[in-house]
């Protein structure tokens, strides 16, 4: 079964969180310093708010599936496509353990196609370098290269799928 997910920059977490609990009539299922998470049935949705200095704002929409065999489905169709802009595997980000494709639509608006594996006490942590590795994740199948992130500043400036507006290169515009 898929999810909805939708990822917003915030600019006042607390202030945010107090908002959505009142609108979503619940508390988040997950907060964090800097992040907070709903994960709501009616409707079926992962709605995620994070601080992180970025602009306020839509951050990426996504679909969150339970099976691997969903996600590898999703990550066929967009590789047939040529959509995909990033492939990873085990990657860490927002406080959870995942697999996923990066993708953009047409606008340029992220999108996000993942499977949870599972819960991480951190917003995001380094994967170990591997050959073909940029800092950003495990090396696996991309069709742009990854992230502008250099392995030198990954632990201040995090990498959670290519950067917006990235280039034909997949790096920072």
């Amino acid at each position: 079964m898929q999810r909805l997910h939708v990822h917003v920059n915030v600019a006042d977490l607390e202030a945010s969180i107090r908002y959505y609990h009142t609108l979503f009539g619940c508390a988040p299922s997950v907060r964090e310093p800097d992040y907070a998470k709903w994960m709501l049935d009616d409707p079926r949705i992962n709605f995620a708010i994070s601080q992180r200095g970025h602009a306020p704002g839509l951050d990426h929409l996504g679909i969150q599936v339970e099976q691997a065999e969903e996600l590898a489905q999703i990550g066929a169709r967009l590789a047939a496509a040529d959509a995909v802009a990033l492939a990873e595997q085990g990657t860490t980000c927002c406080y959870a353990r995942s697999d996923k494709y990066w993708s953009e639509d047409p606008q340029g608006l992220r999108w996000e196609s993942f499977r949870s594996l599972g819960a991480a006490t951190s917003y995001y942590a380094p994967a170990p370098a591997q050959t073909g590795d940029a800092g950003c994740g495990p090396a696996v199948t991309q069709t742009a290269a990854p992230c502008c992130v250099p392995a030198t500043t990954q632990a201040s400036a995090p990498c959670c799928g290519p950067a917006k507006g990235a280039g034909a290169d997949g790096c920072c515009a």
